[in-house]
């Protein structure tokens, strides 16, 4: 773990791995909602890092933060989501043979897998999820499409990512669903938020599966 002091009132802390980041990320949330972490502004979670932006005295929060040992985050903490989805993505096939499995088999890895928002970006409601993990990792578009639908499941490297509305991008598309990722009515506006777990649901039977299929939910999500 390393410290930055970024700017006039705001401290970087750098991590390893994106895991370590959802670690610090949630230990800071509790410990602002206890009332045991120093006044800060916001509090933002990257790939591996997480910025404390708005610190009053950052020098002895520094010190605060290197005696601090921060748990593992627990698999089953944050809320759950499940989301439908229909997978019959355009480059379905493509993940496939990256996978070098049938295109069934890309829906029922990715729907088996619970996955977490590690961070938000790119567009409002767009957010970072990880569980595939490397192993199952793809590139982006050589060329990205200059219109992506909205509510498009899509990867990119290790992340799974759902399109809040149509917009250019380079990711690999899977699948579709029809939540509403941003709701300017709606508290909070993003419906995924870092630490929030996710599961997907295929909208049609997978082949192989003895499981009925979910029926679709409300435009929110439904939280499990």
């Amino acid at each position: 773990m390393k410290l930055r002091p970024v700017g006039f009132d705001s401290l970087l802390v750098d991590l390893d791995t994106p895991e370590e980041a959802q670690a610090w990320h949630a230990e800071l949330l509790s410990r602002r909602i206890a009332g045991t972490l120093p006044p800060v502004r916001e509090i933002v979670p990257g790939e591996k890092t997480v910025l404390l932006y708005g610190v009053h005295d950052a020098d002895a929060l520094q010190a605060e933060l290197r005696r601090w040992s921060v748990p593992t985050l627990a698999a089953d903490s944050g809320p759950l989501l499940e989301i439908p989805v229909h997978y019959r993505g355009a480059d379905l096939r493509a993940v496939a043979e990256l996978w070098g499995v049938t295109e069934d088999e890309v829906a029922r890895i990715h729907s088996s897998i619970e996955h977490r928002v590690a961070f938000c970006g790119f567009s409002p409601g767009f957010a970072y999820m990880i569980g595939l993990g490397e192993k199952y990792a793809v590139p982006r578009q050589a060329a990205p499409r200059t219109s992506v639908p909205v509510g498009s499941v899509a990867l990119a490297g290790p992340y799974t990512g759902i399109y809040p509305r149509s917009s250019p991008g380079g990711w690999q598309l899977i699948g579709t669903t029809h939540v509403r990722l941003w709701d300017m009515e709606r508290e909070p506006e993003a419906l995924l938020t870092p630490g929030t777990r996710v599961r997907f649901v295929p909208q049609e039977p997978v082949s192989g599966s003895t499981d009925t299929p979910a029926q679709p939910t409300k435009a929110e999500g439904r939280i499990a």
